[in-house]
């Protein structure tokens, strides 16, 4: 008779702590778990109720497919995790992955260590111009393959343009000609909603249960968003898509308060370069 395993929800950050104190790692369920009941050290990281597949007001058919989809400024350098408090992350990562069957929800390929294809949260937003507010609408799973390719501004600056456009290519079946004038008028899009200051409104997680981490203030963000920026820049085959700065949020809605890219300093100036030599 199988034992029913014990699992935990241990954030990655916190995963030499957990094994510290007894936790087990099961490689194919991809998830920690404590050996027997009764383990006080590893209460902290008891399993809370699942989040459910569908979220509060969640469109699971918005925003399908693969697609150049660019963050305008004010929300540079975040993402789902970033927003998220780092107990609860765990909780929605897992159920992400799951509801796609482990598999990209753009491609369709799972996970490969060898050529470093991993699984990946990415937000779909919707863009209300009159109310001036930044709505997420859905969480996809994407590959690390397709997500790079959904950010093509930062695969530019990590000078895997060419790998991200040709991905492009071969998930949608683009032609050339297609792909450039996609990705121009992507970034012709991002140029015009980077022009406003958007309000976040995540209601589809504060509904479902998920805490939201305490922000920087938006001049932290900021540095945090340059620094990040110029390290990518660097060295990009050691950066991530994204930094673990937050943006500014509050329980349903949120202010993010990064100006417009003419006046938002050196990081928007030379992502402003960057997309202004595509014209």
């Amino acid at each position: 008779m199988a034992v029913e395993r014990l699992w935990l929800h241990v954030p990655y950050g916190e995963k030499d702590k957990a094994k510290a104190l007894g936790a087990y790692w099961d490689p194919a369920a991809k998830r920690w778990y404590a050996p027997r009941a009764g383990m006080a050290g590893l209460q902290r990281w008891a399993v809370q109720a699942d989040v459910p597949d569908l979220l509060p007001g969640e469109d699971r058919t918005f925003g399908s497919g693969l697609f150049v989809d660019l963050v305008p400024t004010s929300c540079w350098f975040t993402n789902v995790r970033s927003c998220v408090d780092e107990r609860d992350w765990e909780r929605l990562r897992r159920m992400i992955t799951r509801r796609a069957g482990h598999r990209c929800e753009a491609c369709g390929r799972g996970e490969d260590r060898d050529t470093k294809r991993w699984l990946e949260a990415h937000e779909r937003w919707s863009y209300d111009i009159s109310t001036r507010t930044q709505m997420l609408k859905r969480l996809v799973c994407l590959c690390t393959d397709c997500h790079t390719a959904t950010h093509m501004g930062l695969a530019q600056v990590q000078g895997k343009s060419a790998q991200a456009t040709a991905h492009l290519r071969t998930v949608t079946a683009m032609s050339a000609s297609q792909a450039n004038a996609h990705i121009s008028a992507a970034f012709a899009q991002w140029r015009s909603r980077s022009a406003t200051t958007w309000t976040l409104d995540l209601s589809i997680l504060t509904d479902a249960g998920i805490t939201l981490a305490p922000p920087p203030d938006a001049g932290a963000r900021t540095r945090q968003a340059e620094q990040r920026l110029q390290h990518v820049r660097s060295g990009p085959d050691s950066a991530p898509l994204h930094s673990a700065a937050a943006p500014t949020v509050s329980p349903a809605r949120t202010t993010a308060s990064l100006p417009a890219v003419e006046r938002s300093g050196p990081v928007a100036r030379l992502f402003h370069r960057l997309i202004v030599a595509r014209r």
